[in-house]
């Protein structure tokens, strides 16, 4: 049974500004993300408790709310994500 996929609002204004291909290529593995499918990893150490899911050369930090729903809370590409995320992590727990 596919799961609720939450998109924040850095998710969502990232993706718009995506060229069509790369945009389409993420929308659809954000569909796949909801039944549990992709090249998903558990993150560790300072970012323990979310996962990541990589399209390409873009990663999507994500993780599972209590009522089993899919919160992505962050993409970019894969050379920058882990340090802007981690800068912004405490920012986007409080949202």
């Amino acid at each position: 049974m596919p799961k609720l996929v939450v998109i924040s609002a850095q998710v969502e204004s990232f993706v718009r500004a995506l060229a069509p291909e790369p945009r389409r290529r993420v929308r659809r593995s954000l569909e796949t993300l909801a039944k549990g499918q992709g090249d998903i990893r558990a993150l560790e150490e300072e970012l323990e408790g979310y996962h990541r899911l990589r399209i390409g050369r873009y990663r999507v930090i994500f993780r599972y709310s209590d009522d089993g729903a899919i919160l992505c809370v962050f993409i970019e590409t894969r050379a920058l994500v882990y340090q802007l995320f981690a800068s912004v992590r405490d920012l986007l727990e409080e949202l």
